[in-house]
């Protein structure tokens, strides 16, 4: 199959990443594939037969003559494995550098939109923001002798399946064409442009669609490719106009994108710790200027210094008048006295380098996509390729872009209710969050007195990005409420020594962008002092208790639920939220604190990279933290494009470091001269014991002869530090309020067995993890997870990501190259 990929539409970041995986994936599947430089409207110009270079007409069709230049055929290879040799080296790939391109030999091509890329041509792509392919927005291709001169040029180059990344109007062209081929062929064949052999062979075109959107205003799946990166890009902002709201007391306005969606807008004010947000599919109440000024002013009476109002590009009224950022400005500034900017970030949202989700999710799409174009046959429909929760699917394209325009269709008819019920249960959980977490609420709205809770809230094991995130909206849901929210402070051992005190709404205010534990932490378990443990819950009267932390998080519940045999003031709902950058709570497929340290893990590998590129000759082996969970390791590695990971699951062995040897010397080999790169291997800090970081950095120094020189990094515990991401935050409001909420249930429960000095019975179910299980969230109970856990080693038995090591080995060429090792019988092979 020859496939090809194209972006069209809004650039976003994390589509070279997708593109990148769609090239490397088609490779090792058979593929020969191709990108098509800027968009659809690449598609309709295509290839010119001949250019001028240097006063000689060449054809551009050079693969030939590059072949025969080095004499491919010395390598006593088998054919799949020439095939990759000529994909390594020589695809066309030196055309996407610019619009005239040069490619090797000095030879210039111009005209040339349908390219021919090779394994190498993509090479380090995933730190680059936008699209290196080019995008456009191509009013030919709306017309139907456009997209048949797209099929005419498809044809020419055998391509008959198609990857295209785009948002919802770029996905409708694609399934259009999809629908059109049969008719633009058969049009194509009639005026004798194609022939019957060829209208026979490409009747069919195979289209997969990748949303490519910072909005994230795609319907059937949860995130859009960018959309992670612009909210990482807002929050930046937001923090850091924060600080200089607060030291002048001012009020900001920030406009961000979302033209018909405000995705940006909740999930910014949400993680940023906004007073008051406006989006299109949730108009304020009217008269909106009156709402606005009554809540702000609540903020200020209890002593808010700062007001940040968020303000999306498409936010109207109920009457769908626009809401503008100058005029918000204006109300805040004549009503309420207060010094206000106004702050438009613009094109920043849509720029800069992908954050770690942009990269690893877009390449678990990216091979999907391929995989989906592989499997698919006439019949099969054009399909979407998207995420819920954690789960990478695949959804009816059509079906999933006509519900994206119902949304707008229910704004425009004022029908906000259904939009929210359109754009997905978690938006919606998003804003009813944001809103339970950024006002004060009034006495009138609290819960009766009877049903308010003592609810503790504890930190437990090493410190993660989101502990204090998921705190400040578990006290803000609390004071809400009218519920007691009681800080325990430096864990069980705070506990042991009354370090508890009451949290206040302010209190917390600006704990959403701090890393670490505001609490303090530490790894003691109840099992220290049991008994101790319970006087203190009785002393303390809690009715309640929230856990956020690690393993030892697990570890703890699960002694506080065995210890309900023996002490009654255990008999309290308990709920633990994993949060710990490792990522080894059992069950669960995401921690909070682990997209974090991911986002540190890129950052520091993409340093590091830089340096070993330079050095053109470098490989870096990268020690990270994690115990004997390799999570952080694999998906870092992953989304730095590392050469090798090594995991405690799957140890190290001497057999396994020779391999890598060979591997490391073949690819090394292989590169152009002068064009080699930096290469990263990735090692978990408890992969051995033996083979140390400081051993192998030795080993392939000794090994690496001429071929390559190595250095080693360990990132030790920046991976715990640093800023909380935008997602850990989020997630971090989402799931402590799915927590709160399962508190208020289960304590309601106990109140209903009899009075207040009878003995209550708390059930198994009223102690359990919150858990991510593929395309869910769900409490587990505590006990019910001991099955999954592998208690000696402190992570769980099964995990979804252990595949991702093969993968990230296959995108690195490591089974293909050793294949070439094998084979060699010639040339530089057998020097090895």
């Amino acid at each position: 199959m020859r496939i090809a990929v194209l972006t069209s539409g809004g650039d976003s970041a994390g589509m070279n990443a997708a593109v990148r995986a769609v090239v490397k994936t088609g490779i090792l599947k058979g593929c020969e594939v191709y990108v098509v430089r800027e968009g659809y409207e690449g598609l309709v110009r295509g290839n010119t037969e001949w250019a001028e270079a240097e006063g000689q007409r060449v054809n551009t069709s050079a693969t030939e003559s590059v072949k025969q230049e080095v004499e491919i055929n010395q390598y006593q290879a088998g054919s799949d494995n020439v095939n990759l040799l000529e994909n390594l080296r020589f695809g066309d790939g030196e055309l996407l550098k610019d619009g005239t391109s040069e490619f090797v030999g000095g030879r210039t091509l111009k005209g040339r939109y349908i390219v021919r890329v090779g394994w190498d041509d993509v090479r380090g792509w995933f730190s680059q923001g936008g699209t290196l392919i080019g995008t456009a927005r191509s009013m030919t291709f709306k017309t139907v002798e456009g997209r048949r001169a797209a099929a005419h040029n498809l044809v020419k180059e055998g391509i008959d399946a198609l990857v295209v990344c785009g948002g919802d109007g770029s996905l409708t062209g694609a399934d259009v064409f999809r629908r059109e081929w049969p008719d633009l062929l058969s049009n194509l064949y009639e005026t004798s442009l194609i022939t019957e052999e060829q209208l026979k062979k490409h009747g069919h075109l195979k289209i997969v669609g990748l949303v490519g959107s910072i909005d994230n205003d795609m319907s059937m799946t949860d995130l859009t490719i960018g959309a992670p990166t612009a909210l990482h890009r807002i929050c930046e902002a937001i923090d850091n106009i924060n600080s200089t709201a607060y030291s002048h007391s001012r009020a900001f306005v920030v406009e961000v994108m979302g033209r018909d969606c405000g995705w940006l807008a909740v999930l910014a004010g949400v993680a940023g710790g906004a007073d008051f947000v406006f989006i299109p599919e949730r108009p304020p109440q009217v008269p909106w200027e009156d709402a606005m000024c009554a809540e702000i002013h609540r903020h200020r009476e209890v002593g808010k210094r700062k007001t940040i109002v968020l303000v999306a590009e498409g936010a109207q009224d109920a009457d769908l008048n626009p809401i503008k950022a100058e005029y918000v400005k204006q109300v805040l500034s004549e009503r309420l006295g207060l010094d206000t900017r106004v702050t438009t970030l613009g094109h920043t949202q849509r720029g800069g380098r992908p954050c770690a989700l942009d990269r690893i999710l877009p390449t678990l799409q990216g091979v999907e996509a391929v995989n989906a174009l592989l499997e698919s046959d006439e019949s099969t429909p054009s399909y979407m390729i998207g995420l819920h929760e954690n789960k990478i699917v695949r959804v009816p394209l059509m079906e999933a872009v006509e519900q994206t325009r119902a949304v707008t269709r229910a704004v425009k008819a004022k029908d906000y209710d259904k939009a929210l019920e359109l754009r997905g249960s978690e938006f919606k959980e998003m804003l009813e969050g944001f809103i339970y977490t950024s006002a004060l609420g009034s006495e009138s709205e609290k819960l009766p007195k009877e049903k308010r809770m003592r609810v503790g809230i504890i930190h437990m094991g090493a410190p993660a990005g989101g502990m204090n995130a998921a705190t400040r909206d578990a006290v803000r849901y609390c004071i809400r409420q009218g519920h007691t929210p009681l800080a325990i402070h430096n864990g069980f051992r705070g506990l042991l020594d009354d370090n508890i005190d009451e949290l206040s709404w302010l209190g917390v205010d600006a704990w959403m962008p701090r890393g670490g534990s505001e609490l303090g932490t530490n790894r003691a378990l109840p099992s220290a002092d049991i008994g101790g443990v319970a006087a203190k819950f009785q002393q303390f009267k809690l009715q309640a208790l929230l856990i956020i932390g690690g393993f030892e998080g697990f570890c703890a519940l699960l002694e506080l639920e065995e210890g309900r045999k023996h002490y009654p003031a255990f008999h309290i709902p308990m709920v633990h939220l994993p949060a710990t950058i490792s990522n080894n709570v059992p069950v669960t497929e995401y921690s909070l604190g682990s997209d974090t340290s991911l986002n540190a893990l890129v950052d520091a590998c993409d340093a590091i990279k830089q340096s070993a590129s330079a050095s053109r000759d470098r490989v870096f082996v990268v020690e990270t933290q994690g115990g004997k969970c390799g999570f952080i390791a694999t998906m870092g590695a992953l989304a730095v494009g590392a050469s090798l990971v090594y995991t405690p699951e799957d140890g190290m062995t001497l057999d396994m470091l020779r391999r890598d040897v060979r591997y490391l010397k073949t690819r090394y080999s292989l590169d152009l001269p002068g064009k080699s790169e930096g290469r990263l291997v990735i090692r978990n800090e408890k992969s051995s014991e033996v083979y140390t970081t400081n051993m192998i950095t030795k080993m392939l120094q000794e090994e690496g002869g001429s071929l390559f020189d190595a250095r080693s990094a360990a990132l030790g515990h920046t991976l715990q530090g640093g800023i909380p991401s935008p997602f850990d935050r989020v997630r971090a409001a989402r799931l402590s309020l799915k927590c709160m909420v399962f508190l208020e249930q289960h304590h309601n429960r106990l109140l209903a067995q009899g009075g207040p000095h009878k003995p209550r019975h708390a059930t198994g179910e009223s102690a359990a993890v919150i858990t991510v299980q593929t395309s869910s969230v769900k409490m587990v109970p505590v006990q019910d997870m001991v099955s999954h856990a592998d208690m000696v080693n402190r992570r769980g038995k099964n995990a979804w990501w252990y595949d991702i090591k093969g993968l990230v080995e296959q995108l690195a060429g490591k089974p293909k190259f050793l294949g070439l090792h094998k084979v060699a019988g010639a040339g530089e092979f057998s020097k090895m």
